[in-house]
């Protein structure tokens, strides 16, 4: 995987990550300092993403939400496994920013 960026999180900011024969572009288009920040793909595998990450302050800790809103191309079958596919990304960088590992919500 192969991350470039421009920018911080502020809108306007622009990622690129080439994973496989894949190369995702997203655009930030929202900011609140220490509140959220969402970024929307504007080149990739997705017809829509729309990934909203908002931030709680918990005392100390920080609890991180994502929300997002996908279409995938290719039709019904695709949209059944995307859910896998983002819980497995999700679970990655948990256990990166966190460093333990996480379950599913049962």
């Amino acid at each position: 995987m192969h991350i470039s960026r421009t920018g911080g999180l502020e809108i306007g900011a622009r990622v690129v990550v080439r994973f496989g024969p894949f190369r995702w572009v997203a655009r930030h288009t929202d900011f609140e300092k220490d509140r959220l920040f969402v970024d929307e793909q504007i080149e990739g595998p997705f017809q829509l993403w729309v990934h909203r990450h908002e931030f709680e302050d918990l005392g100390g800790k920080t609890r991180l939400t994502d929300r997002v809103e996908y279409r995938i191309r290719g039709g019904s079958l695709l949209n059944v496994a995307v859910p896998a596919l983002l819980w497995c990304l999700f679970a990655y960088r948990h256990r990166v920013t966190v460093g333990h590992a996480c379950r599913p919500a049962q």
